[in-house]
């Protein structure tokens, strides 16, 4: 069985989301604030954590920064926060995801459904995935219909296919693709993501696998 821990200072929040969790067969435990959420943790050890950003004691970022001190637990936070340096400051410190409030429990469901599908499947990666009509050999380097990808494009596109599903930052991109003196550029990214869009997409203008988090990053979707 799953453990979920659900870190919220809101009551309904934490009732609400237990409730929805047990009844889909999850172990979940809550935390009311930043302190308790990271002595939960190294306590019950669970395989993802729902996080807040605006925690009482502790910034939600601090928490994620505390965690990721010992563990690759996926976390997704969850927060009214809407601002997008709020988002990155998060996905930056190591979060998995990001669900806006107010959420629906549907989403909220479908990203876990994800990112544990991610970490269940990091043992025995996939070889190969599909983007559109072509097949992306993750193994050989290759991609299907005579496909030709520069080393740089190439990177960048097997950055995202090894994560399926997970939101990756612009600085997270820059900083592995070109290096941490290139985290500002992103205008690098834009250029990268339309000459994939333009080589692998059906549609390059209405792209469904390669897609575009405004102001945060880039998502790879199966």
């Amino acid at each position: 069985m799953t453990r979920v821990l659900v870190v919220d200072d809101e009551p309904q929040i934490l009732r609400a989301l237990r409730v929805n969790l047990v009844a889909r067969n999850y172990e979940v435990a809550v935390a009311p604030d930043g302190t308790a959420a990271l002595r939960q943790a190294a306590d019950w050890h669970p395989d993802l954590v729902i996080l807040d950003l605006g925690l009482p004691d502790l910034d939600g970022v601090d928490v994620i920064q505390g965690l990721r001190g010992w563990t690759s637990v996926p976390i997704i936070v969850l927060s009214g926060r809407t601002g997008g340096p709020d988002k990155v400051d998060a996905l930056d410190a190591g979060a998995d995801d990001y669900v806006t409030k107010p959420f629906g429990i549907d989403e909220l469901l479908a990203r876990i459904r994800a990112v544990t599908r991610r970490t269940g499947a990091a043992a025995d990666e996939p070889a190969t995935v599909r983007v559109g009509e072509h097949v992306i050999d993750l193994a050989t380097k290759t991609v299907s219909g005579g496909v030709r990808l520069t080393p740089t494009e190439w990177h960048f596109l097997e950055l995202l296919a090894r994560n399926p599903g997970k939101l990756i930052s612009q600085r997270q991109l820059l900083n592995e693709v070109w290096g941490s003196s290139y985290v500002k550029e992103t205008h690098y990214l834009r250029q990268y993501m339309a000459q994939l869009r333009r080589k692998l997409e059906r549609d390059p203008g209405h792209p469904v696998h390669l897609l575009t988090e405004p102001g945060m990053g880039y998502r790879f979707q199966p």
